[in-house]
């Protein structure tokens, strides 16, 4: 770590942005390191106008990124999620988004070497143990970022990345159904709390008064909905045995309603308690598991398609996500998968405030 300042790669990984470290350039001590990125990231304060953030949670996330400790991983990625006005940085969950830029930045940091029309890198994702496989483009030794792959929440196009989970069921160590069934009721709302890479709480749209088809904005500013959101996610997160999560951005709660647009089901998702602009990768690949499940929350609203594909809209578009489902007793998961893009934005030194 430089005196006066800290290599960093700013990237686009999906539908989120983040900054990217090598855990080698950063304070091996947690608090230590915790601190230097709220400086870097201008947390807290609900504008970062002094650090590199971007004032909402989708822009406010960090990478760290180093060699694989595990056989046949090449390198881990440990996500954190930093608060925008609070000063709170979180291991608690994975970020599907910013996976999307892992594999690029360790051929990028020399990390992996590039092969040759396209690379794939093992990656443990740290804060669950599971593992991904992300498949880019790679010419002349470096990574291809250009071409023609366009997702939902992001102008232009790139070139894809592929990435293929394993290991994802239970992320938080509490199994496919944390609560141990399939449908809980709380709050007089029923539910399906899910963790196929994230953990989510699925609900009805309807059954929290709204259609789930409402813009964002509209979503952000209902007052009355938000506090039925934290009040379902924090009884939902006892039941899930994740405790306390009040200073928690997990679990996600999606809210789904019949598909408006040619797709599967159609969602609303709040990180915790702000509407997305689109879906968490993640979270997206569990809310598509869920509803695959007969008598789960939403699998009486899906058109589910014949294949693994599944098609997940969101406020701005769709993801395309494969889940792969054995409806037994108990449910398990045999693969899921995602199509998703990145860009590197800049590389160089970032100073902490």
């Amino acid at each position: 770590m430089s005196a006066e300042g800290v290599p960093c790669m700013l990237m686009r990984g999906g539908t989120s942005k983040g900054a990217y470290f090598l855990a080698d350039d950063l304070p091996s001590d947690k608090a230590a390191r915790d601190d230097l990125l709220l400086r870097i990231m201008g947390s807290p304060d609900p504008r970062q106008i002094d650090g590199i953030g971007g004032a909402h949670p989708l822009t406010s996330k960090v990478a760290v990124v180093s060699a694989g400790t595990e056989p046949d991983t090449d390198v881990d990625y440990l996500f954190l999620q930093l608060g925008v006005e609070d000063a709170t940085v979180s291991d608690r969950q994975n970020c599907g988004n910013l996976l999307a830029g892992v594999g690029p930045f360790a051929v990028e940091r020399g990390l992996v070497r590039a092969g040759g029309s396209h690379t794939s890198v093992r990656i443990r994702m740290v804060n669950s143990g599971s593992v991904a496989v992300a498949s880019f483009a790679t010419l002349g030794g470096g990574v291809g970022y250009e071409g023609a792959t366009a997702i939902s929440g992001v102008p232009g196009t790139a070139a894809p990345i592929v990435l293929d989970f394993a290991g994802t069921e239970g992320s938080a160590g509490h199994g496919l159904l944390p609560t141990g069934r399939l449908v809980d009721e709380i709050d007089g709302v029923r539910v399906t709390c899910v963790d196929n890479g994230m953990p989510v709480v699925v609900a009805a749209a309807k059954d929290l008064g709204v259609t789930g088809y409402e813009p964002v904005d509209a979503l952000a500013g209902d007052d009355a909905l938000r506090g039925r959101v934290q009040s379902l996610r924090l009884a939902a997160a006892e039941r899930m045995g994740l405790g306390d999560v009040r200073e928690a951005s997990v679990p996600k709660t999606t809210l789904v309603a019949p598909p408006v647009d040619g797709g599967a089901i159609c969602t609303r998702t709040f990180i915790p308690l702000r509407p997305h602009t689109s879906v968490g990768v993640l979270g997206a690949v569990s809310v598509a598991t869920a509803v695959r499940l007969d008598g789960a929350v939403g699998h009486d609203l899906a058109r589910l398609p014949a294949g693994d594909r599944m098609d997940v809209e969101h406020p701005t578009g769709h993801l395309q996500v494969e889940a792969e489902v054995d409806d037994g007793s108990p449910p398990r998961v045999r693969r899921s998968g995602v199509v998703r893009t990145a860009r590197k934005l800049f590389d160089g030194i970032v100073f902490p405030r």
